[in-house]
């Protein structure tokens, strides 16, 4: 594992820590991580040919079969480097792509995973491969140049894209036909958004019972997956669980995937599930506001829910705003902890989006003006680092 700093800044350690656990997720063992600061890429090897150089004594050592770099390569490093290393180079950009091409499972999500990859192969179509020279062409003739193999390569990646795209757009008029129907039984939409490994599939598992795939890895599930959840006083809410999101996520993945997306954008209300104990949670909550600004989601009211509070050593809480509503909560999915107060949460949210319709004088859907004293959700106090000397860790990622 190589991880580059450019211009003086630091190594971002949380990066590359970050980068090995994905390469774990693919199925990849890291034997070695390396640092390398330079003050400007070198265009042919990225890191230089020194430091390429003691990659390769330390790949001969450590008997690896591959070098995985966390910052993104340019097609013609990633040739130079393969060819000074004798071994499989990539760079976090591929990485990520390859664990969504093993983990999606629905017939969309292998669609959108298979156009990211064209289109990334496209971005770095490049003069230079024995296999894209320059062909002879004219019928009947001896001479001058024909259609490069670039230029084929580049076709036919375009249309295989084209057909991708046409099969995507029939799936998203499928899904806006569903989605419309829900709008029209004025059903209450709530879609499960954060980063990679927050637990959100553990968390939508204990709200619904759903029984979905759940794993200690990045990227564990790809496909959204909705399911209808009764709240203690009788109404339902459509609670849908999505892709989590990751430093440096492609755009290319973010552009496929943007269908899929458009559920969290026309939900009614985003639940934010974030790390309790990640050291670096600050960061994780940053790029995942960041990239629901990207696809339109930045406007949908969002309730923060700090998840895997028993391995932090946290107290099931929460924290109400000044118009009295459940604004921020701890929980745990994986013991049931808080689950109560996040329930009473959506209760209070639908209850709120009711206000003007007849069915809001329903006593189940009054809503607290002032937190009840007998009310178990009580005020969080400061969240603690999990990064500061003494804070307590979660024992997994």
């Amino acid at each position: 594992m190589v991880g580059v700093a450019f211009g003086g800044a630091g190594t971002d350690r949380a990066s590359l820590d970050e980068t090995c656990a994905l390469a774990r997720s693919a199925g990849i063992e890291p034997v070695e991580t390396i640092a390398v600061r330079r003050p400007r890429p070198d265009a042919a090897l990225s890191v230089g040919s020194g430091k390429a150089e003691e990659i390769r004594e330390r790949l001969q050592q450590r008997e690896a079969v591959a070098v995985i770099f966390d910052n993104p390569l340019t097609s013609v490093q990633q040739r130079n480097l393969g060819r000074l290393l004798a071994v499989p180079v990539i760079d976090r950009t591929e990485l990520i792509l390859d664990i969504f091409a093993q983990r999606a499972r629905s017939n969309e999500g292998k669609l959108q995973v298979e156009l990211a990859r064209i289109e990334h192969q496209l971005s770095r179509l490049v003069r230079g491969w024995s296999h894209l020279e320059r062909q002879r062409g004219g019928i009947g003739q001896r001479g001058g140049p024909g259609e490069k193999q670039i230029e084929l390569d580049r076709r036919m990646l375009d249309a295989k894209a084209r057909q991708l795209r046409q099969r995507l757009d029939k799936l998203g008029r499928q899904r806006l036909t569903r989605r419309r129907a829900r709008l029209r039984q004025d059903v209450f939409s709530v879609s499960l958004v954060g980063y990679t490994n927050a637990g959100k599939s553990t968390l939508f598992n204990a709200l619904t019972g759903a029984g979905t795939f759940a794993a200690d890895q990045l990227f564990a599930t790809l496909d959204t997956l909705s399911r209808r959840l009764r709240l203690p006083g009788g109404a339902e809410v459509v609670l849908s669980d999505t892709v989590g999101f990751v430093r440096q996520l492609p755009h290319t993945l973010i552009e496929s995937f943007r269908a899929t997306l458009e559920e969290t954008r026309d939900a009614d209300l985003l639940l934010h599930v974030v790390d309790a104990g990640a050291p670096d949670r600050d960061d994780q909550i940053a790029e995942v506001e960041r990239v629901l600004q990207e696809i339109g989601a930045g406007s949908v009211p969002v309730l923060m829910v700090y998840n895997k509070i028993d391995a932090a050593g946290w107290l099931p809480q929460a924290e109400r705003d000044p118009c009295g509503s459940i604004n921020r909560l701890m929980v745990s999915a994986k013991t049931g902890a808080g689950l109560p107060a996040l329930q009473q949460a959506l209760t209070e949210r639908l209850s709120r989006s009711l206000q003007g319709d007849p069915a809001s004088e329903d006593p189940r859907w009054r809503v607290l003006a002032d937190p009840d004293p007998a009310d178990p959700v009580q005020p969080v106090p400061d969240l603690p680092n999990p990064g500061a000397p003494g804070a307590s860790r979660p024992s997994h990622a």
